[in-house]
């Protein structure tokens, strides 16, 4: 998986070495790739946002979803 390979800095912008290309990710992001790399599923990355953002986990579901199809859009998983 290219995610395995995201490189992001202190300004959320995220680089692919391997293919050159830099994405510029918000703070949800960033925690979702980080997640990701920790060998999190979506439905895990789902309950530990809702934990830490003291959110219902239906109300970040679709977010994450949404971050999730577009990751595959990009080939990036």
């Amino acid at each position: 998986m290219l995610i395995n390979e995201i490189i992001i800095d202190e300004n959320n912008m995220g680089f692919i070495p391997s293919l050159g290309i830099s994405y510029q990710l918000n703070s949800s992001a960033k925690e979702i790739i980080n997640l990701i790399k920790e060998g999190k599923s979506k439905d895990e990355i789902v309950k530990t946002l809702a934990q830490s953002e003291n959110l219902k986990w239906q109300d970040i579901y679709i977010d994450v979803d949404d971050f999730f199809k577009k990751l595959k859009v990009y080939g990036l998983i």
